[in-house]
């Protein structure tokens, strides 16, 4: 994929603001992706019914036998989302992990964020009202859209056209 020209002539306000879309997540980048192999393939391990079994019957003994670091260890054990995504967990694998204990995509949101499912939810409805089409979905300038339970409301909105402040009503 292409950025736009916008971001790849380097017009941009804030080089990290594509790492910042989403408010508490990461981009899962080269360095995640090392630093999580492990835990992502235990995780995608979990597609087989004998591999959920065998998890759950022996948690330890099976992050010992993915190799898991002790950071990646302590996370699964505290079933600790966003510490298992800052230790190079995907969130899309980490699924197939939640799904041991009941949880679901939505509910993994919840919880990196720190809010409820409900909130969760209604923070991406809003979020999606700062997402340029043109642009494959991604926002540009530093969190257009940053609700949090600090900070309710709409956050630096950037214009696609000028890289400036929009005005808001």
């Amino acid at each position: 994929m292409s950025l736009p020209s916008s971001v790849s002539s380097g017009t941009r306000r804030d080089p990290l603001a594509l790492r910042r879309s989403i408010p508490g997540t990461a981009l899962f980048d080269g360095e995640l992706a090392v630093r999580g192999f492990a835990l992502n393939a235990m995780c995608y391990s979990f597609n087989d019914p004998a591999n959920r079994a065998a998890f759950v019957a022996d948690e330890e003994a099976y992050c010992r036998h993915y190799g898991l670091t002790p950071e990646q260890r302590t996370a699964v054990a505290a079933r600790d989302v966003p510490a298992m995504l800052a230790a190079g967990g995907n969130v899309y694998y980490l699924a197939k992990l939640a799904g041991i204990f009941g949880l679901n995509v939505q509910d993994l949101g919840a919880l990196q964020t720190g809010r409820s499912v409900a909130d969760f939810k209604a923070m991406l409805v809003a979020a999606r009202a700062g997402v340029d089409p043109a642009l494959g979905g991604l926002h540009l300038g530093p969190r257009p859209f940053c609700p949090t339970p600090s900070h309710p409301a709409p956050c630096d909105p950037i214009s696609s056209e000028t890289g400036r402040q929009r005005e808001t009503a």
